[in-house]
C-alpha cells in the first residue's frame, strides 16, 4: 500500500541525539541479547533462547547496515573508527570491508544497470530466468555465504570493478584476516566444546540476519524496472511507532530512495528529506507505509526476478 507524502513528517523526525546514536545503541542491545542467550543456553531454557535468537538476528541485521554506513564513511565521525568498525563487522560477517565498499559504489554509480555488480545476475540481460531464479533462491535463503560469493565474484571477474592495486592488496589482507580470525574462533570453540553456544549465539542469528539483509535488499529494488531513483527503488515511510522503531534499528535504511539521491547524508537525517520520495515522473511510486505491502509486491516479482530498465528485454530469454 502506497501513501502520499506527509508534509509534516520531516518535522516529526528532527535528528535527536538518540537517532544519531542508533548504531551505538544497536551494539549495546546486541551485546545484552548475546549475554542473555549465553545464560539461557547454559541453563537449557530453549523456550527463551528461541525468541532471543530472533531479537539477536534483527540486531545483527542492523549491524550489517552499519557496514553499509561505514562504506559511505558515515558510521563514525572519526575516519579511523569508521574504518575499524567496518573491518570488524565485515570480518565477523565473512565480508571484506574494502571489497564491499568498492562493489557497493557500483550500485550507486550504475544503479539498475548491468554494471551494478551488487545485483548480479538479476540486472544482466543475457542470464536466463531459471538462473536468476536460482540465484534469488540462494541469496534469500543462504545469504550468509551467497552474499560474500557475489562480492568475491566481482573481485575475481574480468574486468573487475576493483582496479586499484592498493585497494586489491588491502582486500587480500582483509580476506586473510577473515581466514585467520575464523580459524582461531573455530579452534577455540572446538577445543573447549562450545559448539552449542556458537550455534545459538552466532550461527542461528547470523543466518537469519543475512537472510533478512537479502530480503530487505530485494524489497528495495528487485522487480523495479524504471530509469529513475524513485522508479527503481522501494522506500518505506511508516508512521506507526512500531514502524519507526524498525526504521531506527535499521539505521533508517527504509528511506532508501532518499539515500540513493543523497548518499552523503547520515542515516539520522534521511527522514528530514522524505519529500524527495514524492513521485514526479511516470513510473515513480510513493513510499509504502510498511514492509508488508512492499514484500507482497516483491513476492509477485520473484517468478522472474530482475532489476533495471534494461531488464525489460529479459522476456526474450525467460524461457531458456
Amino acid at each position: 500500500m502506497n501513501a502520499a507524502i506527509d508534509e509534516d513528517f520531516s518535522q516529526m523526525h528532527e535528528p535527536h541525539w538518540v537517532l544519531r546514536g542508533a548504531f551505538q545503541l544497536l551494539v549495546f542491545g546486541l551485546a545484552f541479547a548475546e549475554v542473555m542467550l549465553a545464560v539461557t543456553v547454559h541453563r537449557g531454557l530453549i523456550w527463551l533462547a528461541v525468541p532471543l535468537v530472533l531479537v539477536a538476528s534483527h540486531l545483527m541485521h542492523g549491524m550489517l547496515i552499519g557496514l553499509h554506513e561505514a562504506s559511505h564513511g558515515l558510521l563514525r565521525k572519526s575516519r579511523r573508527l569508521n574504518e575499524f568498525d567496518g573491518v570488524v563487522i565485515g570480518t565477523l560477517s565473512l565480508m571484506s570491508f574494502s571489497l564491499y565498499r568498492v562493489v557497493h559504489q557500483t550500485h550507486h554509480a550504475y544503479l539498475a544497470t548491468e554494471r551494478d555488480h551488487e545485483f548480479w545476475p538479476l540486472s544482466q540481460t543475457t542470464v536466463p530466468r531459471w538462473k536468476r531464479c536460482l540465484a534469488a533462491f540462494f541469496e534469500l535463503n543462504l545469504g550468509l555465504v551467497y552474499t560474500p560469493f557475489v562480492f568475491l565474484r566481482a573481485f575475481f571477474c574480468s574486468p573487475s570493478p576493483v582496479r586499484n592495486k592498493r585497494v586489491r592488496r588491502r582486500i587480500w589482507a582483509e580476506l586473510a584476516l577473515t581466514v585467520v580470525t575464523w580459524t582461531f574462533i573455530l579452534w577455540v570453540i572446538a577445543t573447549f566444546g562450545l559448539w552449542k553456544y556458537f550455534i545459538w549465539m552466532y550461527l542461528a542469528p547470523a543466518v537469519l540476519a543475512a537472510n533478512l539483509q537479502s530480503w530487505r535488499k530485494y524489497i528495495e529494488h528487485v522487480g523495479m524496472t524504471g530509469d529513475t531513483v524513485n522508479s527503481t527503488t522501494r522506500s518505506i515511510v511508516a508512521k506507526s511507532w512500531l514502524g519507526r522503531l524498525v526504521a531506527f534499528t535499521l539505521l533508517h535504511e527504509p528511506f532508501h530512495g532518499v539515500h540513493h539521491q543523497r548518499a552523503g547524508l547520515p542515516h539520522s537525517v534521511l527522514p528530514q528529506h522524505v519529500e524527495k520520495l514524492q513521485p514526479k515522473k511516470p513510473g515513480e511510486r510513493a513510499p509504502y507505509t510498511s514492509y508488508r505491502y512492499a514484500l507482497i509486491e516483491l513476492v509477485r516479482s520473484l517468478a522472474d526476478p530482475r532489476f533495471g530498465p534494461q531488464s525489460r528485454t529479459l522476456e526474450s530469454v525467460a524461457g531458456k
